[in-house]
């Protein structure tokens, strides 16, 4: 009984119509929600053309090179401050 009554069972359950049905709303379905996702969804990509451009920060400016030697030539003990 296991093989070919089991196959033509097989078959024939999953060529009726009632599965075909079935599989195609199933399939329709899917498709109708995942396209309603996608239209809701924002973008996270920077490479879409439709996006709003992303702002950059500004870089804080460096102090000149002159203020970083005077600081640390002015500090002439290893002294941290703490106290023993």
């Amino acid at each position: 009984m296991f093989s070919k009554e089991m196959f033509r069972f097989l078959i024939q359950v999953i060529t009726s119509w009632q599965i075909i049905v079935a599989a195609l709303v199933l399939i329709i379905y899917f498709t109708l929600v995942s396209y309603v996702a996608r239209l809701y969804h924002e973008p996270h990509s920077s490479f879409s053309f439709d996006s709003k451009p992303r702002k950059t920060k500004k870089a804080k400016k460096e102090k000149p090179s002159s203020e970083i030697t005077e600081a640390i030539e002015g500090s002439d003990s290893d002294d941290l401050g703490l106290e023993e």
